[in-house]
């Protein structure tokens, strides 16, 4: 048997502009076995295939306009003033959806962290911030004050001034507006007890100490568009958290009904080539960029569903800590046969093992998404679909 030198391959797979109403189950299916047809390779079990959040949404005409947010946040939060508290900072993840918010009150308190959002995008460099004695962990500062200690600051990927810019928004759509930053959620109440909470990955802490502090009406933006208003999209789950920018006036929500999505996908290709291949959706990758400190991950999951087989984490030996350590005494053939022994007979829960230290303890979708986003890209590449195959191989398959 010839020796197998190649081991986990990701590959963009090119497919039609998707449009609302599409069957893209369907597409996705043929689109995939047309690249292996061109490309001359076959298909596997535990083959994945990855398909961007922004296609599955697309088809399912999930999308959401400006009125409908204003009237889901004037129902819920009164329509008065109303605090906003740590938004990212984003044109596409954020700004439209500032515009409803600001358009479903009267006044907005806009609350910000420093000196960066959730995802990392940066109001102000930390060394500046020791640089003029402030203290991010107890001081409360003024736009006035911001202005006074930094001047004007734009954002080192968009050149955009986001204290400026989210002003402009609000004013425009007829809120007046109040701009503070603060790392304590709780110094919204001292402007308003009707608060919107506007952070992903945090936001049940923010709620849980904001309603402990005394918030009257209180809501994230999970809680947002979680179900249909005047008939536009929604997300159940997650409202309008994950939501891009589609035009200056809507937003398409984070995909819904996912689930059965990726069971029927993964169905027609056991149909289609008689092979178990695992499917998921997948949205940003959760990874830092070390130059622009930038976190990525602005959805509220990397995956909002999967099919069974990519469930759990990385059950892996560390291959060099066994060859610099269990077997230092060994070079060439007796050294590749003892560590293929060991994998081969690796029994169980491998995790606080010597052996399995430095392995990445995070959960299949989310090394598997994160993979597949940084294969499709964000831009102009075309290929929604990303074909993963030999990710479950180890050293000796």
């Amino acid at each position: 048997m010839t020796e197998r030198l190649v081991g986990t391959v990701s590959r963009g797979v090119r497919a039609p502009i998707i449009r609302q109403g599409d069957n893209l189950a369907q597409i996705v299916v043929d689109s995939v076995l047309a690249a292996g047809a061109s490309e001359g390779f076959a298909f596997h079990d535990k083959d994945v295939v990855a398909v961007t959040e922004a296609v599955v949404a697309r088809a399912q005409g999930n999308y959401a306009g400006i009125d409908d947010i204003a009237a889901d946040v004037r129902a819920k939060l009164g329509g008065e003033t109303i605090g906003v508290v740590f938004p990212i900072l984003s044109r596409n993840r954020f700004s439209v959806c500032l515009k409803g918010i600001a358009r479903g009150a009267k006044k907005i308190v806009l609350q910000l962290s420093y000196p960066a959002d959730e995802v990392g995008n940066h109001l102000i460099d930390e060394d500046l911030l020791d640089e003029k004695g402030v203290n991010p962990y107890s001081d409360i500062l003024t736009e006035a004050r911001y202005r006074e200690l930094f001047g004007k600051v734009a954002h080192p990927f968009t050149g955009v001034d986001y204290i400026e810019f989210y002003r402009q928004l609000i004013e425009e759509n007829g809120a007046e507006c109040e701009i503070v930053l603060a790392n304590d959620p709780r110094v919204i109440l001292n402007y308003t007890k009707n608060v919107l909470a506007c952070d992903i990955h945090t936001r049940h802490r923010t709620k849980r100490r904001l309603a402990t502090a005394g918030a009257e009406k209180l809501c994230g933006l999970d809680d947002i568009l979680n179900a249909p208003v005047n008939g536009c999209g929604c997300n159940e789950e997650y409202g309008l958290l994950g939501s891009n920018k589609a035009t200056e006036t809507t937003v398409k929500l984070f995909p819904r009904d996912c689930r059965a999505f990726v069971e029927t996908v993964s169905q027609k290709f056991l149909e289609k080539t008689g092979k178990h291949i695992e499917v998921m959706v997948y949205g940003d990758g959760a990874f830092k960029d070390p130059v622009g400190k930038i976190w990525e991950l602005a959805d509220p999951v990397v995956s909002p569903a999967y099919t069974a087989g990519l469930e759990g984490q990385p059950n892996e030996l560390k291959l060099k800590y066994l060859a610099d350590n269990d077997f230092a005494d060994l070079s060439g053939e007796a050294l590749k046969e003892a560590i293929s022994q060991r994998i081969a007979n690796k029994e169980g829960d491998l995790k606080g093992q010597m052996a399995s230290q430095g392995t990445t303890p995070r959960r299949l979708t989310d090394l598997i998404g994160s993979l597949a986003d940084l294969t499709s890209g964000s831009g102009d590449k075309g290929t929604p679909i990303i074909l993963i195959q030999g990710y479950f191989d180890n050293y000796v398959k």
